[in-house]
Parts: structure tokens; C-alpha cells; sequence
């Protein structure tokens, strides 16, 4: 299978000279497998480019599934090219609440006034999807999520297909305040899902100074990050989620001290990019 990076950025789209290498896109990620079916893991305004080419090249049905529904993972689905084709089939799944459907969460975005069409009214055939606690199977991939530590129903995602693994974790902070070496793995967030996959998609948004005036805003400093990957055994990680006031530079910063920081049997930590493809 192959991931594939749309966007990366965290919090706000940030186009501009000084984000040019790592990109300015907000999250969006798609895994695309050997048969030519595909999962679409979060929303932001990265969608766009995919469902451009999506539309142009034509898909089966479409499962988008949802972290958690903060502005930077929905924002791009209103401009999702497919989602204005009568003929197309889309999946959304994401985070249950116990006072509205995910559809009625998502309309509170899709309609007036901040937005021109009613999600009601766009051309596609939609199913919602509250996530459960059991597995369940798209295709021949079989998910599995769980909530983790951030602000509001989140959820972290892990895909399991073609005897390979991936975990998907942009917003997250699996411990608040506390430094992981001293826990025990049922005391950190996100573990079970991440432990051991071949690749760990992992928010990483702070530095470790940053990180000192943001506890407990769900997100990680990069200190943080690396020690969780480490700690679950992730064969490959990429940092994600990055903060809309670094720049290219900052992050070229960023990824040198996660690489001084990893003590993990895999691959050193790299940091996503925007047209980033990883074959696993």
C-alpha cells in the first residue's frame, strides 16, 4: 500500500515563500492499496488537490474517516470535487456524541452562513458513520480506532491491510505534562493503537520549550513524540501536524532534534511533507 501526504499543517492553513518545502495544507491523508481502493483519513484544505484527481480519474466509492471534526480536519470537505458528482458514493466516519448525528456536526459547517450550500443539498449519495468501539472492515483493511487524549470527541485510527500496519495520530498528546519514561503503557494515551506498526503518523507540533506554555492543549512537543514512537515500537514515524508559526527552516530545525532524541529500533523520525508518498 502507499500513504500518501496532502497536508500536514496544523491548526491553519499557512500558504506562503516560508512553507514551500514542508507545505501549508491542513490535514489529509490517503492510503491507497494494492486492488486501487483507497481510505482518506481527515479533511483539511489538503483534500482539495486529492479530490481533484480523484474526480479526474475517476473512484469507487469514497470512505473519508474523521480524527475528530476541529475546523483544520473539515475544512476542505466542502471543496472536495467528488462530493459535487451525483454518481459518486461517500462513507464518512468519525467521532460519536451522544447529542447530535455526525451529519447534523458536520452541517453546523456546511450551511449558512458559513458556507454557501447546504450539506443537504450537495449532488453525492453520503453515509454517516458513527465510529464504535469494535473493529470493523472497508475493503480488505480492517480499522480498529479509539479515543486519545485532545480537546473533544478524537479519535486515533489504525489500519491494518496487505500484512501491514499504519496508525494515524495528528492531534494528540499522550500524556499531559508528564514525561512518558515514567508510565506504564496503559496509562498512555493512544498506545495500544500505534504499538508496533510499520508506520506511525504522529503529532508533533511543539518544541519541547513551546510545549512548557501549551500543556494540555492536546498536542505534543517533539521531545513527546519521539519518545512515544519509540516506546510502541513504530518501524517508521512521521512527524505531523505542524505548527502554522514554524517555517520551513524551523522544521528543518525540528526534524534534527528528533534524530539526536531517537533511541527507537527503526528508522529515524522524519517529518511529513506536503506530496510525500511512503510505500509500505
Amino acid at each position: 500500500m502507499v500513504v500518501r501526504i496532502w497536508g500536514c499543517r496544523g491548526s491553519l492553513a499557512t500558504p506562503g515563500r516560508e512553507t514551500l518545502r514542508y507545505g501549508g495544507n491542513t490535514s489529509c491523508v490517503e492510503v491507497e492499496f494494492d486492488d486501487g481502493s483507497r481510505i482518506i483519513l481527515d479533511a483539511g484544505t489538503g483534500i482539495r488537490a486529492l479530490g481533484r484527481r480523484l474526480a479526474a480519474n475517476g473512484s469507487g466509492p469514497i470512505h473519508l474517516c474523521l480524527t475528530h471534526l476541529h475546523l483544520d480536519h473539515i475544512e476542505g470537505i466542502g471543496f472536495f470535487a467528488p462530493i459535487f458528482d451525483p454518481d459518486q458514493e461517500v462513507h464518512l466516519w468519525g467521532p460519536r456524541s451522544s447529542v447530535r448525528s455526525l451529519d447534523e456536526r458536520l452541517a453546523r459547517y456546511l450551511s449558512a452562513p458559513l458556507f454557501p450550500v447546504e450539506l443537504s443539498d450537495l449532488p453525492a449519495t453520503f453515509s454517516f458513520h458513527d465510529v464504535e468501539d469494535d473493529p470493523w472492515e472497508i475493503g480488505g483493511a480492517r480499522l480498529v480506532a479509539a479515543a486519545i487524549s485532545h480537546p473533544g470527541a478524537t479519535l486515533g485510527y489504525r489500519i491494518e491491510a496487505e500484512g501491514h500496519t499504519i496508525a494515524y495520530l495528528p492531534d494528540h498528546e499522550p500524556a499531559v505534562g508528564v514525561d512518558l519514561e515514567h508510565l506504564t503503557s496503559d496509562w498512555i494515551s493512544g498506545f495500544a493503537l500505534a504499538e508496533g506498526v510499520d508506520l506511525l503518523i504522529h503529532d508533533a507540533q511543539y518544541t519541547d520549550a513551546e510545549y512548557l506554555d501549551h500543556v494540555g492543549w492536546g498536542h505534543s512537543s517533539v521531545s513527546q513524540a519521539v519518545s512515544f514512537g519509540a516506546m510502541t515500537g513504530a518501524g517508521r514515524m512521521l512527524l505531523f501536524h505542524h505548527d502554522p508559526l514554524h517555517s520551513d527552516d524551523d522544521l528543518d530545525a525540528h526534524q534534527a532534534r528528533a534524530h539526536e532524541l531517537w533511541q527507537g529500533n527503526g528508522s529515524r523520525p522524519e517529518l511529513a511533507y506536503e506530496g510525500m508518498e511512503v510505500e509500505i
